[in-house]
């Protein structure tokens, strides 16, 4: 592959082009972004490394010809490590694309991926060099390119909606009509003995727990267990590869592909989505991707005492949906999973913790106004679980029209 060229800063992520890739990435707080290229997940060598040769306001970005989907890559993050101020970059640790469309490999807790020697008695304020690769998952290139062929949305009327909550694994592991290499998959619940019994139920749209790539917590990962439930997002834009059953990228295909099939049987689509924090955790949790990248943008930080986090989901961290690159973060996700994965709408996990632009819930937060003006977004399912743990964080009957709630009683 050739050097890199200028590119450009739009859109965020890989794009691959037929030709080559253009990669983007925001950070307000670095002074250089390098790309680096591997040639399999669980590498710990780069193959090749590429310093992004422009920024646009904030956004890094180049151009590599040649490169092609199912490119492994990450970055690194060269900046002011000052835990105190909020700055957290650390160019020994390598971090996903925010906008990555798919992840592989795994998280290995045993290795160095804190930003900080786990144990010094100085904790975070202490820096650790230490190299990272070959102990974290990495970005995946993804060609965009599917054949839909005609899907249709259902569109079913809020008045005619029966919606049925299911986990992807759960639902298909063990269906005996289902077949083996395809029980617990994205496949599997695209399966047609899965499809006849949901519309023999007369349900209407499944609302699929948690689909993002997330963060198997060590606590679960020293007891031999996984997050099953899927409320600790990695990647807001990479379905979970271990809901697959194809090779490194066909989570996007297959995830497609189910999509697809429901449709066709008139089923919408409706995803638990988890916008209120990262899988990053506090400020002693591992650095994988937004933490090393702009940790003042990404997050909300104590007023005063930016070394931590101003906590409203009980996981670690809030996104802060008040700083404009996170409100396009989330905004840009939501969009690619309407309009780029068909999706119908979206049931959005701790839902005030999106909306606290100035502390308290906002209903006309920056977020819920984004999403009314939105073409797309706007009309489609919204679904407010409506209660964090923030101040005044019940907020029943608080979210404005169109948002639907859970009822909490």
């Amino acid at each position: 592959m050739s050097a890199l060229g200028r590119g450009k800063p739009s859109p965020l992520g890989a794009t691959y082009d037929g030709a080559g890739v253009n990669f983007a990435v925001y950070s307000g707080l670095a002074h250089r972004i390098e790309l680096c290229l591997f040639d399999d997940p669980a590498a710990a060598e780069a193959s090749a490394v590429h310093e992004l040769p422009e920024r646009s306001a904030g956004v890094f970005h180049g151009y590599l010809p040649g490169c092609r989907p199912g490119q492994v890559y990450g970055y690194r993050a060269h900046g002011v490590y000052d835990p105190a101020a909020g700055r957290r970059c650390n160019p020994a640790k390598l971090l996903l694309d925010p906008y990555a469309r798919a992840i592989a490999g795994r998280l290995d807790w045993e290795g160095p991926i804190h930003a900080y020697p786990v144990g010094h008695p100085q904790t975070d304020m202490v820096v650790d060099g230490r190299d990272d690769a070959g102990s974290v998952p990495k970005s995946v290139v993804v060609d965009g390119v599917f054949e839909w062929q005609g899907d249709q949305r259902p569109n079913t009327p809020w008045s005619d909606t029966l919606i049925y909550e299911a986990h992807v694994k759960g639902l298909t592991r063990a269906h005996p009509e289902v077949p083996p290499e395809l029980r617990g998959t994205y496949l599997g619940l695209a399966h047609p003995a899965v499809i006849d019994h949901l519309r023999g139920l007369g349900v209407t749209a499944v609302e699929l727990l948690p689909i993002f790539e997330i963060v198997d917590e060590s606590a679960l990962i020293r007891r031999g267990l996984v997050n099953y439930w899927g409320y600790s997002t990695l990647g807001y834009f990479a379905p979970a590869a271990r809901y697959a059953s194809g090779a490194r990228g066909q989570q996007v295909v297959e995830f497609r592909q189910m999509v697809k099939a429901l449709h066709r049987a008139g089923i919408e689509v409706i995803l638990d989505v988890v916008y209120n924090h990262s899988g990053e955790g506090s400020h002693l949790g591992p650095t994988l991707s937004l933490r090393g990248l702009d940790n003042v943008a990404y997050y909300r930080l104590v007023p005063g005492q930016p070394r931590y986090y101003a906590d409203t989901s009980g996981c670690g961290n809030s996104l802060d949906l008040a700083h404009p690159a996170t409100l396009r973060l989330v905004m840009d996700s939501l969009r690619y999973w309407a309009g780029e994965m068909h999706v119908d709408g979206f049931r959005f996990d701790l839902a005030p913790s999106l909306a606290r632009d100035h502390g308290g819930f906002d209903p006309n937060a920056r977020f819920l106004a984004a999403v009314h003006q939105d073409p797309l977004l706007s009309q489609l399912k919204l679904i407010a679980e409506p209660w964090d743990l923030g101040p005044g964080g019940y907020c029943l009957g608080a979210f404005p029209a169109p948002w639907a709630e859970w009822n909490g009683k």
